[in-house]
């Protein structure tokens, strides 16, 4: 009977305990929190005296308080600490494999800074392994991140590793390099643990290259620093360094009293460890205590009659949880291995990504480069075409530069087609809305294309659906684009036959339609099998088709990933020698405005203003195209000055009242953007062209940082130069009548 009271007792406390417990849980979480903050705080200070496993053993309470309350930032915090710890005592084995988990935990949750700090663990690790070449792809990603949050302790820490990691590669002036910029970074934000590291690994590198002056005064300096910082460690190694110098140099006592320093101070850390080992044997000492109280209990119960089924009990009980113990510690070993192959591969993925990530990066620099460089002859080469046009050339020549013409058209065509695809890769394509009429649009695109189609001698047909509105709000540009490649690609493989282009109404949702282009035609056809791979980049029909009908392939692609930017999506029907219909549904919102249909003729517009006081200046190096776009101004009755520098063109406008500057931006001297700033700083009203070569998407901020009015993309299109020059100069007109 006083056990079954005993029964209910202990039911009502705990009962009472647990709605407790849920009242207090926020308390108790802020509380654990507290403590694991404490915990990281006395870790770090017996890592500064160079007690690792003292440290580590304090961090390894603060992981079971964070597993507890569930926080996976502290977890992987507290981890990565830990493995930086099993590095230091050189541990690497276990390092890695907490330090994987580390980095699995932070990678799951993007804790972006935390996650570089773990990954420049590891590459402490790998370093530590002497696996250069993985250590420095840590150090090069983690430093990314440290410089990007502008986190200056860890990014010359970095540089000291990156150097350690150099020297080990025997490449000690890069190693120097990264060492002189470390010093200054530490001294310039007063860093003084790193300084004194840095110092020291500088007088170690002078060491080796026998600069035996130079090391010692840079250890000297480095281990003075150390005393003030508090780092033993640091200290210690400095002691190591002036023992290694003094006996090279001949100073055998110097030497000998430093040898005898460091090794007072290794002394200490080895018996700290041996005192945290005799620690945890100790701890593992008191289950033994139990058995006794154990022993008391079961003999009580003898007295009271019921000691032999105790007995029994007490013994099958002991089988049983014997056996669960065996199965638990058996399935913890397999899942402990199958979670570090897990990690590690984990980890593989990370570094892949990181490397495809970095290639990605390459490639858009290299297209960047090579598409400017490439489109800056190409502005002599179809500037002088047109020119060369333009001045009734003899008629046997006529054919020979319209051949000409095409082929800079055409890799002008490529190139951008590239540039397209590369932007649309990178996500850097952004949408344009503005109000238009898309069935005018529809109608001034098929009109643009239609001497391509008389060529084939095909027909182009339009159908636009009564029930669609005309005037909708979206990125028209884009939805050229589309029409564009989709009619031009129709063209390209349909000859005496006919194009139908169709814009109809799938859905309605109040203002929000649902429309579909169609574009049809009774060309050659795609075959089955190619039909799944049309839309990739430089997919073609097959290797005769392309040699027969030209074009680049990349015009599908751009096509679909455009379509993909509006939110939308296309497939085609196809059966080879019947022909092709593409199909783009796209979502577009109604405007309640009505787009303002207007073609101009800008060239006469231009000349049609008072242009008799018009000054514009050309800054550009190079010679070929500062003849070309003279000229093509000479041709539009417009006078302009050339100068081929930086420079020359601010001190031009200081002296001369101009109206237009076309600014190029790559030159000797100072680039364009320089000197656009400059003249800036005393002309704000001037209008400033960006006359140049480089894409313009990535270059936007820039320019429009440096106070450029607008940008004109060389080799440019004849109707957007005149266009924007019309407006430019319409404005200096106005303004001039005004005053």
């Amino acid at each position: 009977m006083s056990q079954i009271k005993y029964n209910i007792f202990a039911f009502l406390v705990l009962l009472t305990t647990c709605i407790y417990s849920q009242n207090n849980t926020e308390g108790d979480i802020a509380l654990k929190k507290n403590n694991i903050g404490v915990f990281k705080k006395n870790a770090t200070q017996e890592t500064l005296k160079s007690n690792f496993y003292s440290a580590i053993s304090i961090l390894d309470k603060a992981l079971i308080v964070a597993e507890e309350i569930k926080d996976e930032k502290e977890q992987g915090i507290i981890l990565s600490k830990i493995a930086n710890l099993q590095y230091n005592i050189g541990d690497y084995q276990k390092a890695t494999i907490i330090i994987l988990k580390a980095m699995n935990i932070q990678s799951r949750i993007d804790d972006k800074i935390n996650l570089a700090i773990s990954r420049y663990t590891c590459g402490l690790i790998y370093l530590g392994k002497k696996d250069y070449a993985d250590a420095l792809e840590y150090f090069k990603s983690s430093k990314a991140i440290f410089e990007e949050e502008n986190l200056n302790a860890l990014m010359a820490e970095v540089m000291l590793s990156e150097a350690q990691t150099y020297i080990g590669l025997d490449d000690l002036d890069r190693a120097n390099t990264l060492v002189d910029e470390a010093i200054l970074l530490s001294k310039k934000h007063k860093l003084i643990s790193i300084q004194s590291a840095a110092l020291l690994q500088s007088g170690a590198i002078a060491l080796k290259q026998v600069k035996y002056e130079k090391a010692l005064t840079q250890a000297l300096n480095g281990s003075e620093l150390a005393k003030t910082s508090g780092s033993l460690k640091i200290l210690s190694e400095s002691y190591q360094l002036l023992s290694n110098i003094y006996e090279i140099t001949g100073n055998f006592q110097l030497a000998n009293s430093n040898l005898k320093m460091y090794i007072t101070l290794n002394d200490s850390i080895l018996n700290e460890k041996r005192d945290v080992s005799t620690s945890e044997a100790k701890d593992s000492s008191i289950p033994g205590d139990n058995s006794e109280a154990n022993s008391d209990e079961a003999d009580n119960l003898e007295k009271d009659g019921l000691g032999r089924l105790t007995t029994i009990l007490s013994v099958g009980l002991i089988t049983i949880l014997s056996l669960l113990t065996l199965s638990l510690y058996k399935n913890n070993n397999i899942r402990l291995k199958t979670n570090n192959m897990l990690y590690r591969k984990n980890e593989e993925l990370l570094t892949e990504k990181e490397r495809a990530e970095i290639a990605a990066k390459t490639k858009t620099n290299f297209l960047s480069t090579v598409t400017h460089e490439l489109r800056t002859p190409l502005y002599a080469v179809t500037g002088l075409t047109n020119m060369l046009l333009d001045e009734n050339p003899n008629p046997e020549q006529i054919q020979h530069l319209k051949s000409l013409k095409f082929s800079g058209d055409y890799l002008l065509t490529f190139i951008n087609d590239i540039l397209q695809i590369n932007k649309i890769e990178a996500n850097k394509v952004e949408l344009d809305p503005e109000v238009f009429n898309l069935k005018v649009k529809v109608e001034n695109v098929i009109a643009a294309l239609n001497n391509s189609a008389l060529d084939n001698n095909t027909k182009l047909h339009i159908e636009y659906d009564e029930k669609l509105p005309e005037s909708f709000d979206g990125d028209q540009l884009k939805i050229s684009q589309i029409l564009i490649n989709l009619i031009g690609n129709s063209i390209k493989f349909t000859k005496d036959g006919d194009i139908w282009v169709r814009v109809t109404q799938l859905s309605k949702s109040k203002k929000m339609h649902s429309i579909r282009l169609e574009v049809e035609d009774n060309g050659i056809g795609i075959t089955k099998e190619k039909q799944d791979s049309m839309f990739e980049s430089f997919s073609q029909g097959s290797v005769q088709i392309n040699r027969k009908y030209g074009g680049t392939g990349l015009g599908l692609s751009i096509v679909k990933g455009l379509i993909q930017i509006l939110k939308g999506k296309i497939y085609l029907k196809s059966e080879l020698g019947q022909g092709t219909s593409f199909f783009v549904e796209l979502p577009l919102q109604e405007s309640e405005e009505v787009a303002i249909v207007q073609k101009n003729d800008y060239a006469k517009d231009i000349n049609n203003l008072d242009l008799s006081s018009v000054k514009i200046l050309v800054v550009e190096d190079n010679k070929i195209n500062q003849m070309i776009t003279k000229k093509i101004l000479n041709k539009m009755n417009l006078k302009c000055d050339v100068v081929d520098n930086g420079e020359d063109a601010v001190e031009q406008v200081k002296e001369i009242d101009y109206n237009l500057v076309l600014m190029d931006i790559h030159m000797p001297g100072i680039s364009g953007l320089e000197a656009t700033k400059r003249i800036r700083s005393f002309d704000k009203e001037l209008t400033i062209f960006a006359l140049t070569a480089v894409t313009l998407e990535d270059k936007m901020p820039e320019f429009d940082a440096a106070g450029f009015n607008d940008i004109i993309s060389k080799p440019f299109k004849q109707e957007d130069f005149e266009k924007k020059l019309y407006e430019a100069l319409s404005k200096n007109n106005k303004s001039a009548a005004s005053a």
